[in-house]
């Protein structure tokens, strides 16, 4: 599994990294180990960890100051990390992940292989956004969106992520009444986005929406999800044994292999490919390569072998693939026929804009 562990369930109440919590994760971490469940930790933390000792009176908010935090904290995160995993006879091993290295299919390819190196050895990997040189995770997203990806990456069957709310209310509750927690969720729905209300944790920055981002991206693969509330006595434990806290998010019926995986949700598109009617449907339902004959129009700059979303005339994305053609050779085969590809550009080296093994078609969110 993957845990996520939130920078708010880490924190005491003045901001700071609160040690107590780090270990008991720890610990419960290891027991699964026990259990047969091998665990990778995605964690929040660095910058709660360095602004105090830097001198800052509370927690800044200039990015220059918070890039600074995170540097001198995610020694001192990742040193506790380590120091009570060694007293378990065990190590943290630490990745400092971007954006760029999941973009990458080479850097991508590494990192799991570096990740799977170390479970192998029983070593405990030890994620972070590397907040100090990547300035959108530091401002959103709060290394929910990189739980997910990383739960692509090591192809696991289950992604927790730990906050401090008990899962996903029904809503904002009527003052002085308890919010109710939908205990399971199908699939995340427009009609499910509608109940997230603004309740972002002190400290934090990610949100229930950024949450429901993960949560789709994880089960629209084969993965379940599930928030919960971290600072439950060893909520890691008994949700592995069955019982039911939080809310689960329950995983697509497909699974499909890593390449596809990175293609659908990890790689980020480098433009789009508007699509008639038709060619939605042949995509959608029967599983057809698209062709230059249903492409209306074209958006953005792209080249031979990037990712491209594909979508109809003002409606959403719903797939997405590697573009036999650049943008700007589309532009001019866009509705033609394939066998006059080659009139047009001097040769015809694919008849498929997009192949079918190179999509991946998305769910529709309902």
């Amino acid at each position: 599994m993957v845990v996520k562990v939130g920078t708010a369930v880490l924190t005491s109440p003045t901001g700071q990294l609160d040690t107590e919590r780090v270990r008991h994760l720890v610990h419960q971490v290891h027991e699964l180990w026990g259990r047969g469940i091998q665990s990778v930790v995605v964690t929040s933390g660095a910058i709660s960890a360095g602004w105090h000792e830097l001198g800052f009176e509370s927690r800044p908010t200039a990015m220059p100051q918070l890039q600074a935090s995170a540097a001198v904290g995610q020694g001192k995160l990742i040193s506790i990390y380590d120091e009570y995993l060694h007293k378990l006879g065990r190590h943290a091993g630490q990745l400092l992940l971007t954006r760029e290295d999941f973009e990458n299919r080479k850097r991508y390819l590494n990192a799991r292989n570096t990740i799977w190196a170390l479970l192998d050895r029983g070593s405990i990997p030890i994620i972070n956004e590397n907040d100090t040189i990547s300035v959108e995770e530091i401002t959103f997203g709060d290394n929910d969106i990189l739980s997910a990806q990383v739960t692509h990456l090591v192809q696991a069957e289950v992604l927790i992520i730990l906050s401090t709310v008990d899962g996903l209310y029904r809503g904002q509750p009527a003052p002085g009444q308890k919010p109710q927690v939908v205990q399971e969720v199908e699939s995340v729905s427009e009609a499910v986005k509608t109940m997230v209300f603004d309740a972002t944790s002190e400290g934090g920055t990610g949100g229930m929406d950024s949450k429901l981002q993960a949560a789709r991206m994880a089960t629209e693969f084969g993965e379940a999800v599930v928030i919960a509330n971290g600072r439950e006595k060893d909520v890691l434990l008994r949700l592995a044994g069955g019982e039911a806290l939080g809310t689960i998010f329950l995983p697509s019926a497909r699974k499909l292999p890593s390449r596809k995986r990175w293609i659908g949700f990890t790689a980020l598109p480098r433009g789009k490919v508007i699509v008639d009617a038709g060619a939605k449907e042949a995509l959608r339902k029967r599983g057809k390569s698209l062709l230059a004959t249903g492409v209306v129009a074209v958006e953005g700059s792209f080249g031979q072998g990037d990712v491209v979303s594909v979508a109809t005339p003002n409606g959403p994305e719903f797939a997405r693939g590697l573009t036999n053609y650049s943008a700007d050779d589309l532009v001019r085969i866009k509705g033609l026929k394939t066998s006059a590809i080659a009139k047009v550009l001097g040769s015809k080296p694919y008849d498929e804009v997009v192949h079918r093994d190179n999509m991946v078609v998305l769910r529709d969110e309902g």
